[in-house]
């Protein structure tokens, strides 16, 4: 494993905020103040806003986008086209706007096309299916699946 950061040259970064060893591929936008850690792999077309902070040794997969407010703690997996939202009453031009913090933590995976709403927090080590729904906050080690997500059973 590498120390050295790599930016594809097609990629738009602009924080100084990254650690060592982190990959950034083509067609990434990562705004000033954007937080990311050691060792990550932010695949091809993923967003990450300023007020986004992202832990060491996080996978984010194409196709993803992670908003103000949304933090991955150290070893989260994020599968292609996963969905972070930040506002749970959106609307173009809102004045009342209230950002909700979503948390990812320690370990936790998210399967691709899933969808996080606003406010939430995702256990350590915690599972969340392809294509589910996340409604309410889940618990560590635990898989949940479906819309909306429901418990499945234990991750050991």
């Amino acid at each position: 494993m590498t120390n050295e950061l790599f930016i594809h040259p097609k990629a738009e970064v602009l924080t100084p905020y990254i650690g060592k060893g982190t990959r950034i591929w083509q067609f990434c936008v990562v705004l000033a103040d954007a937080r990311i850690g050691e060792h990550c792999n932010i695949n091809c077309q993923v967003v990450v806003e300023g007020g986004a902070v992202i832990g060491n040794y996080v996978t984010i997969k194409p196709g993803v986008q992670i908003w103000d407010g949304v933090e991955l703690e150290d070893h989260v997996f994020v599968g292609p086209n996963a969905t972070f939202t930040n506002d749970l009453f959106p609307k173009s031009g809102n004045r009342d706007f209230i950002l909700k913090k979503t948390v990812v933590k320690q370990g936790a995976s998210i399967g691709a096309n899933a969808t996080i709403l606003a406010g939430i927090t995702i256990g350590e080590g915690a599972l969340i299916g392809a294509g589910s729904v996340v409604t309410c906050d889940i618990p560590a080690h635990e898989i949940w699946v479906g819309n909306p997500a429901k418990f499945l059973r234990k991750n050991d």
